[in-house]
C-alpha cells in the first residue's frame, strides 16, 4: 500500500511539474504579438495534464490524504477550465484578447483564493512541499490575471512562479518515483524526511467534499464578477468554467456515495444541475441571441428540496446547514427574476455564496487535516435528540448502507434519484406555446436532473444489487433525456405522427414490466412507476397531437408529489432509525427471499445475546449462517443428526463433497483423547486455533458427538476434516452448542458467500437464522493438511490456503522433535496398504488429488519432482472454504 501511494504521489507531483513546465515555456517564450504555442494546442495539452492530475487526486483521495488529493483535483479543474477557454479562443469562439481576458479572469480569481486556502491549511499542518506548490500556483494565477491587463508584466512573473513549481515538483516527484522503482533502496534527500503523504483523517470522513466546495466557489466567482464590474456580462467564454464545475461536482457526488455520505452526494448532485443550467443560459445568448427565460415552478421546487436537505444536514453541524441555505436563497432569486443569471439579484446571491464558500472551504479543510477542530455544531442535534425517545438517529456504521443482496462500496442513491424525479416532473409544467423553446430554461432542468443524474443513481443502485430500482432509474433517465431533447430541444418542432409514437410505446411496454415488478417491492414504488406510466401516456398523446388540455400538467404534478414523498421518506429513513416513514408492504408477497422482509432472524454477531439466540435455534435442530475467519458458512449442531442432514440437503451437497467437523477447543476432544495418537494430539494443539483444517483417519471416537446415522454426511468413509477456527464468534457459538458440522453457505457450484445478506439471498427460508458481521475478512480458503499417515512422519497438503505451507511444516517438524519415535494408537483403524500414496515431509514427491467442496478428497499416487504443495497441480475450480 505504501509503495502504491508513493507512485500516485509521484504521478500527481510530476503531473503538476509537467503542466507547470508547459506554462513556463509558453509564458516565457511568447511575445505580445505572437504566442509560442497556439491556443488550441495549449488547451489540449492542459486537458491531458488535467486528466492525469484528476486520476492522481482521486487515487490519493481513496487513501484519505485530503491535502494532496484536494491540491491535485483543484489544479486539475484549473487547467481543465483554462484549457477549454484556450480551445475556444483557438477556434475563434472567443475572438479577441479582451474577450479572452473576460473569460479567464473569473475562473483564475476563484482558483487563486482556493489555492491560497489550501496553502494556509498546509502551512498550519506543517506540509512544507504542498504549501509551497499551492502558493506558487496561486501566485501564478494572480500574475496571470495581471498579465491579461499588462502582458509584458504578467507573462514574466507567471513564468517565474511556474519555474518554482517545476523545480520543486520535479525533485520531489522524481524522488518518490525513484524510491518506488528501487523499492526504497534509493531515496533522494528530503523526499522522505517528513511523511507528507500520510493519511490525515479517518476513513469515515468524506474528504472529496472539499473539491465540491471549490467548484461552488468557481461558479459563484463567474456569476459575481459581472455584478462587481470585473467583466461586462455572462457570456459563452464562461461556459468552460461552469461546466467544469458541473462535471467535477458530478464526480464528487459519485465519490460521496463511495464514502457512504448520502447527504453530501445529494447536495452536490443538486448543485451540478445549477452549474450546467448556468452554462446553458450563456450558450443560449451566444447561439440564439436572446436572453433565456426561467419558468417559476422549477426553482421554487428546487428551493424546497434544498431547504429539506439543509434541515437534515443539521446532524453534520450548523455550518453545513447555513451554507446550504444560501442555495435556497439562490433558487428563490432565480424564481423571482425572469432572466435570472443575468440579473443583479441572482448575481448578488452568488457573491454571498462566494464569500460563504471560501469560509466553509477553510473550515472544512482545516477540520479534516488538523487534530485541533474548529467547532461547527456537529453532534449538537444528536445530543438534543438523545434526551427524547421519539427520534433515534441512525448510527453511521458500516452496515447502515449494507444492501439486501450483499456488500456494496456505495451508499443508497434513492434520495437523489427521487429528488431528481421531482425536479424533472415540475420542469415540464412550463408552457411552450410561443417563442423559441431553447430560450426557455426547461431543457437543462429536464435533461440534467431527469436524465444524467437518474443514470448515475441507476448505476449506483445497480452496484448495490438493486435490480428493479436500477432498471427504473436508468429507464426513466433515458426517457427524460430523449423527451427533453425532442420536445424541449426543438428537435421535432411541430411535427407529430405515429413514427414518434412508436418509440414512446416501446418505453411504455418496458415501464409495464417495471410496474409489475414494483408489485413485489412496495406500494410506494408501485405508485411511482404507475404514475410515470401516466406521464408516458401524456407524451404519447402529445406526439400524435391529441393531448387534452391540462392533462400533462395534472399528471406531472401528481408524479412530482409522489416523487416528493419518496424523496422525503428516503432522506428521513436514512437519517432516523425510528420512527420510519412508510413505503408500504408489497402488494404481492413471495415466500422466502423476495418476500419483502426477512422471515428468519438476522442478528448482529457482535452481541452475546445474538450468539446465544442462534445457539438456541441450533439446539432446537435449526441450521444457521455464521461468519468465520474466512467466508460465511452453514452450520448445524453435531448432536442434532436431523439438523446435520438438513444442512447437507440445503447445501445440495454432492456425495464427493462431505461436510467438515469444527470444534471450539481441543479440550472438546478430551473425552476421546486415548483414541488419538500423541503425535497427532500435539500437532493439533500446536496448529490450532487457526485457518488450518486437518484431515485425519476416521475412528470410533466420532460416535461420541452423537451424530448417529448423519455421520455419513461428515467426511468420507476413510477420513474426516476437523478444524478449530480462529474466530471469536465461531468459538462462542461452538462453546454453546458443542462441535458443529460445517459447509459453505452457498449451493454447490456457486460462488462463496462473503456477506451476511448473501446467506439469505442464496438459501432463503431454508436457513433458520443468520449471524451478521458484514463483509468477510478474508476470501482465501483455509489450508487443508492430510494427517492420515502422521504416525509414520508423513503429511500432505490437499490445499495451501491462508496459512502458508512452510508454516505448517515448521509446526510439524517442531512436534516431531518432541517425539523421537512415533507410537501407533490401537484405536485407529488405518489403511496402510498403499504407503506410496502419502507424502513424507522429506520426500520430493507430491500428491495429486480431487479437490472436494469441503477440501477433503481421495489421493492417488502420482510421481512428481515438485514439492508437496498440491496447489502446483490442476485442481477443480470449486472448493468449500468452510474448512
Amino acid at each position: 500500500m505504501a509503495e502504491s501511494e508513493s507512485l500516485h504521489f509521484s504521478i500527481g507531483v510530476l503531473g503538476i511539474s509537467g503542466g507547470s513546465l508547459l506554462l513556463l515555456v509558453n509564458n516565457y517564450a511568447s511575445s505580445p504579438a505572437e504566442a509560442l504555442i497556439t491556443n488550441t494546442a495549449l488547451g489540449v495539452l492542459l486537458l491531458i495534464f488535467a486528466v492525469l492530475l484528476a486520476y492522481s487526486g482521486v487515487r490519493r483521495s481513496q487513501s484519505h490524504n485530503v491535502l494532496f488529493g484536494s491540491l491535485c483535483l483543484t489544479v486539475s479543474a484549473l487547467w481543465c477550465g483554462s484549457g477549454l477557454v484556450h480551445i475556444l479562443a483557438g477556434e475563434n469562439v472567443i475572438t479577441n484578447s479582451r474577450q479572452l481576458r473576460n473569460a479567464m479572469v473569473p475562473g483564475l480569481a476563484a482558483f487563486t483564493l482556493a489555492l491560497l486556502v489550501i496553502c494556509i491549511v498546509a502551512v498550519l499542518c506543517h506540509e512544507v512541499v504542498l504549501s509551497f506548490i499551492a502558493l506558487s500556483i496561486c501566485l501564478a494565477c494572480a500574475h496571470q490575471i495581471a498579465g491579461l491587463a499588462d502582458l509584458a508584466f504578467g507573462q514574466a512573473a507567471t513564468a517565474v512562479c511556474y519555474l518554482m513549481v517545476c523545480v520543486v515538483g520535479a525533485y520531489f516527484g522524481s524522488g518518490r518515483l525513484l524510491s518506488y522503482i528501487t523499492q526504497r533502496k534509493i531515496q533522494l534527500p528530503g523526499t522522505f524526511s517528513k511523511d507528507s503523504v500520510k493519511p490525515t483523517q479517518s476513513q469515515e470522513v468524506n474528504d472529496i467534499v472539499v473539491v465540491g466546495i471549490i467548484m461552488n466557489l468557481l461558479s459563484a466567482s463567474v456569476l459575481a464578477c459581472p455584478l462587481l464590474g470585473v467583466v461586462p456580462d455572462l457570456f459563452s467564454g464562461h461556459v468552460p468554467w461552469l461546466w467544469t464545475a458541473g462535471v467535477f461536482q458530478l464526480g464528487v457526488c459519485v465519490k460521496s456515495y463511495r464514502s457512504m455520505d448520502t447527504l453530501a452526494a445529494t447536495f452536490f448532485g443538486f448543485t451540478s444541475i445549477l452549474r450546467f443550467t448556468e452554462g446553458y443560459a450563456a450558450l443560449v445568448v451566444h447561439f440564439r441571441n436572446q436572453m433565456p427565460y426561467s419558468p417559476v415552478p422549477f426553482p421554487v421546487v428546487f428551493s424546497v428540496l434544498f431547504s429539506i436537505l439543509a434541515l437534515f444536514n443539521l446532524q453534520g453541524g450548523f455550518v453545513n446547514t447555513i451554507y446550504q441555505l444560501f442555495f435556497v436563497a439562490y433558487c428563490i432569486a432565480i424564481a423571482a427574476e425572469p432572466q435570472s443569471f443575468f440579473q443583479r439579484g441572482t448575481q448578488g446571491v452568488q457573491a454571498a455564496i462566494f464569500v460563504a464558500s471560501a469560509f466553509v472551504l477553510f473550515l472544512t479543510l482545516y477540520n479534516m487535516v488538523s487534530s485541533n477542530k474548529i467547532p461547527t455544531g456537529a453532534g449538537l442535534l444528536k445530543n438534543l435528540l438523545s434526551r427524547s425517545n421519539r427520534f433515534v438517529l441512525q448510527t453511521n456504521g458500516k452496515d447502515l448502507h449494507a444492501p439486501y443482496l450483499g456488500y456494496s462500496k456505495y451508499a443508497d442513491a434513492e434520495v437523489l434519484g427521487h429528488g431528481c424525479s421531482v425536479l424533472a416532473a415540475f420542469s415540464i409544467t412550463a408552457s411552450l406555446s410561443s417563442g423559441d423553446p431553447l430560450a426557455i430554461l426547461i431543457l437543462p432542468w429536464a435533461v440534467v436532473s431527469g436524465g444524467v443524474l437518474h443514470l448515475i443513481c441507476g448505476s449506483v443502485a445497480f452496484a448495490r444489487g438493486k435490480t428493479l430500482e436500477s432498471t427504473t432509474f436508468i429507464l426513466y433517465g433515458i426517457m427524460w433525456t430523449v423527451w427533453g431533447l425532442t420536445r424541449f430541444g426543438g428537435l421535432y418542432g411541430d411535427v407529430r405522427g405515429l413514427h414518434l409514437a412508436v418509440g414512446i410505446i416501446s418505453f411504455m411496454l418496458f415501464n409495464v414490466l417495471v410496474t409489475v415488478g414494483a408489485l413485489f417491492l412496495n406500494k410506494a414504488w408501485f405508485i411511482y412507476s404507475f404514475t410515470f406510466q401516466l406521464i408516458l401516456i401524456s407524451f404519447l398523446l402529445d406526439a400524435v397531437g391529441v393531448l387534452p388540455y391540462g392533462y400533462d400538467i395534472g399528471v406531472t404534478i401528481i408524479l412530482g408529489l409522489v416523487s416528493f414523498y419518496m424523496f422525503l421518506a428516503s432522506i428521513f429513513n436514512c437519517t432516523f432509525k425510528s420512527p420510519q416513514m412508510p413505503f408500504g408492504d408489497p402488494f404481492i408477497k413471495l415466500s422466502g427471499f423476495g418476500g419483502g422482509k426477512d422471515s428468519v432472524p438476522h442478528l448482529s454477531a457482535r452481541k452475546s445475546s445474538s450468539v446465544q439466540q442462534i445457539a438456541e435455534i441450533m439446539k432446537n435442530g435449526g441450521i444457521c449462517g455464521m461468519p468465520t475467519d474466512t467466508v460465511y458458512v452453514l452450520v448445524a449442531a453435531c448432536n442434532r443428526p436431523q439438523a446435520v442432514e438438513k444442512a447437507y440437503r440445503v447445501k445440495k451437497q454432492a456425495k464427493e463433497r462431505p461436510m467438515s467437523l469444527w470444534i471450539s477447543s481441543i479440550k472438546q476432544l478430551e473425552p476421546v483423547r486415548e483414541q488419538i495418537s500423541p503425535l497427532l494430539w500435539d500437532f493439533m494443539e500446536a496448529a490450532w486455533p487457526s485457518s488450518i483444517s486437518l484431515v485425519i483417519a476416521r475412528a470410533p471416537w466420532m460416535e461420541f458427538f452423537g451424530l448417529g446415522d448423519s455421520s455419513k454426511y461428515i467426511g468420507t468413509p476413510q477420513s474426516i476434516a476437523i478444524r478449530n477456527p480462529d474466530c471469536t464468534v465461531a468459538t462462542h457459538l461452538i462453546n454453546a452448542v458443542g462441535p458443529i458440522a460445517v459447509t459453505s453457505a452457498n449451493p454447490t457450484g456457486e460462488a462463496d458467500t462473503t456477506h451476511h445478506n448473501q446467506v439469505y439471498a442464496k438459501l432463503g427460508d431454508k436457513v433458520d437464522g443468520v449471524l451478521c458481521d458484514g463483509p468477510s475478512p478474508e476470501n482465501i480458503a483455509s489450508t487443508v493438511v492430510d494427517c492420515t499417515k502422521i504416525e509414520s512422519g508423513q503429511i500432505g497438503f490437499f490445499r495451501v490456503g491462508l496459512i502458508p505451507k512452510s508454516q505448517v511444516l515448521q509446526i510439524f517438524e517442531e512436534i516431531q522433535k518432541k517425539h523421537m519415535r512415533g507410537e501407533m494408537n490401537a484405536a485407529f483403524e488405518m489403511d496402510i496398504a498403499d504407503p506410496h500414496r502419502y507424502l513424507n515431509v522429506s520426500d520430493k514427491t507430491s500428491l495429486s488429488e480431487t479437490e472436494t467442496d469441503s477440501g477433503v478428497g481421495h489421493t492417488t499416487p502420482t510421481d512428481s519432482d515438485s514439492s508437496s504443495d498440491l496447489s502446483q497441480h490442476d485442481l477443480q475450480q470449486e472448493e468449500d472454504d468452510s474448512l
